[in-house]
């Protein structure tokens, strides 16, 4: 990439943000210059969701706040579209498992060949957040389980507010 165009996108659905894709996105700030975290408005592959676009870009905009070089936007058109328009050359993704490998690398390729300028940078996940996965929280609060420290506390109590209704 050249120096003057170190910006990312890190695509999600983050259905909630969980504390693991907080990390991912910490660790590409100190990567890249600007990093845009890129929310999908309705995910393909999930479903629907528990929280609208804009309660999950506001839980990540106050989960990143101390980030100077964050920004969070929804987005409703094929990441590479999205990534081109904000002049991205790159998108980062978190790595847990080997299931998410599979998932990526077919990901990766469709993305080469709508956009071979912009490279896929994925990051393994931390140990300490390597298990987590937002339907995972999800599920541990539909069933009252213990979700402190694998969300933002505010992301938390969101949760436990909406899945009691």
């Amino acid at each position: 990439m050249p120096p003057d165009n170190r910006i990312a996108v890190c695509p999600g659905s983050y259905d909630p943000v969980t504390n693991g894709h907080l990390d991912v996105i910490s660790r590409a700030c100190a990567m890249f210059d600007h990093v845009i975290v890129a929310v999908v408005n309705l995910p393909m592959r999930k479903g629907g969701t528990l929280f609208t676009a804009a309660e999950r870009v506001g839980f990540i905009e106050r989960a990143t706040a101390h980030l100077g070089n964050v920004a969070v936007e929804p987005f409703s058109v094929l990441t590479v579209q999205f990534a081109r328009a904000r002049g991205a050359k790159a998108i980062v993704r978190g790595l847990r498992a080997i299931s998410d490998f599979e998932y990526e690398l077919e990901l990766n390729q469709l993305n080469r060949g709508q956009a071979p300028d912009i490279e896929s940078v994925y990051l393994m996940a931390s140990a300490k957040y390597s298990f987590i996965r937002s339907s995972g929280v999800k599920e541990l609060a539909t069933f009252g389980g213990q979700i402190d420290g694998l969300v933002p506390a505010e992301v938390a109590q969101a949760l436990k507010e909406r899945i009691s209704r």
